[in-house]
């Protein structure tokens, strides 16, 4: 009994992510809507409302929902690292808003795309586009320039 509802428990914290979708107007809930709290279209602010439980404050993957997912958050700071040097910021901006999916990654039950999320927020569905590339500058901005010398 204890692990069913400790399994309830985070499934439940997963979905929510970090609580934002928890305090949605019982209206919405009650009609099975996602809506976010946050109405801000600032990749920082994003990034801590809808990444930080998984990916971490510091986008190092090390959030306090990560020990409880199958596939371990990568370190975002280190996303233009990994492809050579090169942020590709039009990918990650299709990776997010789930039109291009990764092994283990967005598209998933444990690591939703926000695409749909994001343009949810207002009436005005163009500013679901506006946050995903500001998200994806916003990581492009963080990542972990290391010198060659």
């Amino acid at each position: 009994m204890n692990n069913m509802r400790l399994g309830v428990a985070a499934v439940s914290i997963v979905l929510c992510g970090n609580g934002t979708w928890a305090q949605a107007p019982a209206k919405k809930a009650a009609q099975g809507e996602h809506s976010p709290l946050i109405a801000s279209i600032k990749g920082p602010e994003l990034f801590q409302a809808y990444c930080a439980s998984c990916h971490g404050k510091d986008a190092k993957g090390n959030g306090p929902m990560a020990a409880s997912l199958k596939t371990k958050p990568p370190d975002l700071t280190e996303i233009a690292r990994r492809n050579h040097g090169i942020f590709q910021l039009a990918r990650v901006q299709r990776v997010i808003s789930g039109e291009e999916t990764l092994p283990g990654g967005h598209g998933s039950r444990e690591m939703p795309v926000w695409g749909p999320v994001f343009s949810q927020v207002t009436n005005d569905m163009d500013l679901g586009r506006v946050r995903i590339d500001n998200l994806a500058r916003y990581l492009r901005d963080i990542q972990v320039v290391k010198s060659g010398k």
